[in-house]
Protein backbone atom coordinates (compact mmCIF):
# COMPACT_ATOMS: atom_id res chain seq x y z
CA UNK A 1 0.00 0.00 0.00
CA UNK A 2 1.68 3.56 -0.90
CA UNK A 3 -0.80 5.81 1.39
CA UNK A 4 -3.31 4.64 4.41
CA UNK A 5 -4.97 7.45 6.22
CA UNK A 6 -6.92 6.25 9.55
CA UNK A 7 -8.81 8.87 10.79
CA UNK A 8 -6.74 11.53 9.85
CA UNK A 9 -8.00 14.54 11.70
CA UNK A 10 -6.92 18.54 11.23
CA UNK A 11 -10.01 20.93 12.89
CA UNK A 12 -8.22 24.81 13.38
CA UNK A 13 -9.65 26.71 16.18
CA UNK A 14 -12.87 28.24 14.50
CA UNK A 15 -14.13 24.66 13.91
CA UNK A 16 -13.03 24.17 10.13
CA UNK A 17 -10.88 21.30 8.64
CA UNK A 18 -11.41 17.81 7.66
CA UNK A 19 -12.26 14.90 10.26
CA UNK A 20 -11.49 11.34 10.45
CA UNK A 21 -10.64 11.06 7.21
CA UNK A 22 -9.99 7.72 6.17
CA UNK A 23 -9.07 5.99 2.65
CA UNK A 24 -5.82 4.14 0.98
CA UNK A 25 -4.11 3.85 -2.11
CA UNK A 26 -2.64 1.78 -3.70
CA UNK A 27 0.73 1.56 -7.27
CA UNK A 28 -1.54 2.76 -10.15
CA UNK A 29 -4.20 3.94 -8.68
CA UNK A 30 -5.66 7.41 -9.22
CA UNK A 31 -7.95 9.01 -6.29
CA UNK A 32 -9.85 12.16 -6.65
CA UNK A 33 -10.97 14.10 -3.97
CA UNK A 34 -13.86 15.76 -5.09
CA UNK A 35 -15.99 18.66 -2.90
CA UNK A 36 -16.73 22.48 -2.73
CA UNK A 37 -14.01 25.27 -1.87
CA UNK A 38 -13.85 24.95 1.83
CA UNK A 39 -14.71 21.53 2.46
CA UNK A 40 -10.98 20.18 3.48
CA UNK A 41 -9.39 19.08 0.45
CA UNK A 42 -6.29 20.92 0.98
CA UNK A 43 -6.50 20.61 4.88
CA UNK A 44 -6.26 16.76 3.95
CA UNK A 45 -3.19 17.03 1.03
CA UNK A 46 -1.97 19.51 4.00
CA UNK A 47 -1.58 16.80 6.96
CA UNK A 48 -0.53 14.00 4.74
CA UNK A 49 2.88 16.02 4.20
CA UNK A 50 3.07 17.46 7.32
CA UNK A 51 2.60 20.99 6.35
CA UNK A 52 0.26 21.15 9.36
CA UNK A 53 0.07 19.22 12.20
CA UNK A 54 -2.52 16.77 12.35
CA UNK A 55 -5.09 17.09 15.57
CA UNK A 56 -5.04 13.00 15.39
CA UNK A 57 -5.15 10.26 13.20
CA UNK A 58 -2.29 8.45 11.36
CA UNK A 59 -0.37 8.80 8.19
CA UNK A 60 1.31 5.93 6.72
CA UNK A 61 3.35 6.49 3.44
CA UNK A 62 4.41 2.94 1.48
CA UNK A 63 4.51 1.79 5.36
CA UNK A 64 6.66 4.15 6.80
CA UNK A 65 4.42 6.29 10.09
CA UNK A 66 4.66 9.88 8.60
CA UNK A 67 4.83 11.17 12.18
CA UNK A 68 7.67 9.39 13.08
CA UNK A 69 9.63 9.46 10.45
CA UNK A 70 8.68 12.70 8.37
CA UNK A 71 12.13 12.81 6.21
CA UNK A 72 11.29 9.14 5.01
CA UNK A 73 8.20 9.43 4.32
CA UNK A 74 8.95 12.49 2.08
CA UNK A 75 11.70 10.90 0.24
CA UNK A 76 8.96 8.67 -1.84
CA UNK A 77 6.31 11.82 -2.24
CA UNK A 78 6.28 14.60 -4.73
CA UNK A 79 3.51 17.35 -3.92
CA UNK A 80 1.56 20.36 -5.45
CA UNK A 81 -0.26 21.87 -2.86
CA UNK A 82 -1.89 25.50 -3.29
CA UNK A 83 0.29 27.45 -4.99
CA UNK A 84 3.88 26.39 -6.21
CA UNK A 85 6.74 27.67 -3.81
CA UNK A 86 9.16 29.51 -6.51
CA UNK A 87 11.67 31.64 -5.99
CA UNK A 88 10.76 34.55 -8.07
CA UNK A 89 14.38 35.81 -9.32
CA UNK A 90 15.28 32.26 -10.18
CA UNK A 91 14.95 30.30 -13.30
CA UNK A 92 12.56 27.56 -13.65
CA UNK A 93 15.92 25.47 -14.30
CA UNK A 94 17.19 26.95 -11.06
CA UNK A 95 14.49 26.49 -8.89
CA UNK A 96 14.59 22.62 -9.81
CA UNK A 97 18.59 22.54 -9.45
CA UNK A 98 17.20 23.63 -5.31
CA UNK A 99 15.18 21.36 -5.07
CA UNK A 100 17.39 18.43 -6.45
CA UNK A 101 19.69 18.91 -3.71
CA UNK A 102 17.75 17.44 -1.32
CA UNK A 103 17.90 14.02 -3.63
CA UNK A 104 21.07 11.72 -4.33
CA UNK A 105 19.77 10.32 -7.56
CA UNK A 106 18.16 13.81 -8.90
CA UNK A 107 20.93 15.11 -11.65
CA UNK A 108 21.28 17.87 -14.67
CA UNK A 109 19.50 15.07 -16.87
CA UNK A 110 16.43 14.57 -14.72
CA UNK A 111 15.69 17.86 -14.19
CA UNK A 112 15.76 18.70 -18.07
CA UNK A 113 13.61 15.73 -18.70
CA UNK A 114 10.62 16.80 -15.90
CA UNK A 115 11.16 20.46 -17.74
CA UNK A 116 10.11 18.54 -21.11
CA UNK A 117 7.51 16.73 -19.90
CA UNK A 118 5.75 20.02 -18.41
CA UNK A 119 7.00 21.79 -21.79
CA UNK A 120 8.98 23.99 -19.72
CA UNK A 121 11.94 23.16 -21.11
CA UNK A 122 12.42 26.41 -23.82
CA UNK A 123 11.54 28.85 -20.67
CA UNK A 124 14.05 27.06 -19.01
CA UNK A 125 16.13 29.83 -18.33
CA UNK A 126 13.46 32.54 -17.77
CA UNK A 127 13.13 34.00 -14.46
CA UNK A 128 10.13 32.89 -12.59
CA UNK A 129 8.79 36.55 -12.30
CA UNK A 130 8.25 36.73 -16.61
CA UNK A 131 5.92 33.82 -15.90
CA UNK A 132 1.98 33.58 -16.65
CA UNK A 133 0.15 31.91 -13.99
CA UNK A 134 -0.34 28.78 -15.88
CA UNK A 135 3.75 28.88 -16.51
CA UNK A 136 4.09 28.92 -12.71
CA UNK A 137 1.72 25.89 -12.60
CA UNK A 138 3.41 23.75 -14.82
CA UNK A 139 7.12 24.54 -13.12
CA UNK A 140 4.59 23.26 -9.73
CA UNK A 141 4.05 20.27 -11.32
CA UNK A 142 7.85 19.66 -12.35
CA UNK A 143 8.94 19.83 -8.74
CA UNK A 144 6.57 17.15 -7.92
CA UNK A 145 7.25 15.11 -10.26
CA UNK A 146 11.36 15.65 -10.16
CA UNK A 147 11.93 12.73 -7.72
CA UNK A 148 9.72 10.79 -9.43
CA UNK A 149 7.92 9.64 -6.11
CA UNK A 150 5.47 6.81 -5.82
CA UNK A 151 2.90 9.11 -4.14
CA UNK A 152 2.14 11.98 -5.95
CA UNK A 153 -0.57 14.57 -4.41
CA UNK A 154 -1.82 17.58 -6.54
CA UNK A 155 -3.95 20.06 -5.19
CA UNK A 156 -6.24 21.44 -7.85
CA UNK A 157 -3.67 21.27 -10.41
CA UNK A 158 -5.21 22.58 -13.57
CA UNK A 159 -5.71 26.15 -11.50
CA UNK A 160 -4.80 28.49 -13.91
CA UNK A 161 -4.21 26.39 -16.94
CA UNK A 162 -6.03 26.67 -20.51
CA UNK A 163 -7.86 23.35 -22.14
CA UNK A 164 -4.87 22.45 -23.32
CA UNK A 165 -2.56 22.90 -20.11
CA UNK A 166 -5.75 21.08 -18.03
CA UNK A 167 -5.83 17.99 -20.96
CA UNK A 168 -1.34 17.61 -20.24
CA UNK A 169 -2.42 17.53 -16.37
CA UNK A 170 -4.63 14.46 -17.50
CA UNK A 171 -1.99 13.18 -19.99
CA UNK A 172 0.43 13.54 -16.88
CA UNK A 173 -1.36 12.11 -13.98
CA UNK A 174 -2.02 8.76 -16.64
CA UNK A 175 1.44 8.47 -17.31
CA UNK A 176 2.62 8.35 -13.15
CA UNK A 177 0.01 5.81 -12.29
CA UNK A 178 1.08 3.91 -15.79
CA UNK A 179 4.60 3.94 -13.53
CA UNK A 180 3.01 2.45 -10.81
CA UNK A 181 2.98 5.45 -8.48
CA UNK A 182 -0.25 5.82 -6.69
CA UNK A 183 -1.89 9.68 -7.67
CA UNK A 184 -3.91 11.82 -5.25
CA UNK A 185 -5.95 14.88 -7.59
CA UNK A 186 -7.96 17.39 -5.59
CA UNK A 187 -10.76 19.63 -7.29
CA UNK A 188 -13.98 20.69 -6.85
CA UNK A 189 -14.75 20.30 -10.49
CA UNK A 190 -16.70 17.09 -10.99
CA UNK A 191 -15.64 16.51 -14.51
CA UNK A 192 -11.97 16.79 -14.66
CA UNK A 193 -11.88 13.71 -11.71
CA UNK A 194 -14.01 11.87 -13.71
CA UNK A 195 -11.77 11.69 -16.50
CA UNK A 196 -8.68 11.13 -14.89
CA UNK A 197 -9.16 9.03 -11.75
CA UNK A 198 -10.13 5.52 -10.71
CA UNK A 199 -11.37 6.20 -7.70
CA UNK A 200 -13.56 9.13 -6.34
CA UNK A 201 -13.78 10.37 -2.31
CA UNK A 202 -16.46 12.92 -1.67
CA UNK A 203 -15.65 15.43 0.27
CA UNK A 204 -17.96 17.98 2.35
CA UNK A 205 -18.03 20.16 5.36
CA UNK A 206 -15.03 18.31 6.60
CA UNK A 207 -16.09 14.91 5.97
CA UNK A 208 -15.85 12.04 3.97
CA UNK A 209 -19.08 10.67 2.74
CA UNK A 210 -17.66 8.08 1.10
CA UNK A 211 -14.91 6.60 -1.07
CA UNK A 212 -16.14 4.60 -3.98
CA UNK A 213 -14.42 3.32 -7.77
CA UNK A 214 -15.07 5.17 -10.50
CA UNK A 215 -16.56 2.14 -12.49
CA UNK A 216 -18.84 1.67 -9.42
CA UNK A 217 -19.90 5.30 -9.62
CA UNK A 218 -20.77 5.68 -13.44
CA UNK A 219 -22.63 1.81 -13.34
CA UNK A 220 -24.65 3.74 -10.74
CA UNK A 221 -24.96 7.43 -11.84
CA UNK A 222 -24.87 9.36 -15.51
CA UNK A 223 -22.03 10.97 -13.98
CA UNK A 224 -19.51 11.81 -11.23
CA UNK A 225 -21.38 14.92 -10.91
CA UNK A 226 -24.99 13.80 -10.40
CA UNK A 227 -23.34 10.97 -7.63
CA UNK A 228 -22.04 13.75 -6.33
CA UNK A 229 -24.86 16.15 -5.74
CA UNK A 230 -27.21 12.74 -4.66
CA UNK A 231 -24.10 12.43 -1.98
CA UNK A 232 -24.34 15.54 -0.87
CA UNK A 233 -28.15 15.52 -0.51
CA UNK A 234 -28.27 12.38 1.50
CA UNK A 235 -25.86 14.20 3.42
CA UNK A 236 -27.95 16.80 4.76
CA UNK A 237 -30.93 15.19 4.82
CA UNK A 238 -29.07 12.81 7.03
CA UNK A 239 -27.81 16.13 9.56
CA UNK A 240 -31.27 17.59 9.48
CA UNK A 241 -32.67 14.58 10.99
CA UNK A 242 -30.36 14.74 13.63
CA UNK A 243 -31.05 18.08 14.12
CA UNK A 244 -34.32 17.66 14.85
CA UNK A 245 -33.79 14.43 17.20
CA UNK A 246 -31.89 17.11 19.11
Amino acid sequence: MVLELENLTKLYKNGRGAEDISFALEPGEVLGLLGPNGSGKTTTMKAIVGLVQPTRGSVRICGVDAAHNHELAMKHTGCLIEAPALFEHMTAYQNLRLAARFYDYVDDARINEVLKMVEMDKYKKDKVSSFSLGMRQRVGLALALLSNPELLILDEPANGLDIEGMVYVREVVGKAAENGAAVLISSHLAHEIELCATKAAIIYDGKLLCVESMEAILASSPSLEDYFLAQVAKCKMQNAECRMQN
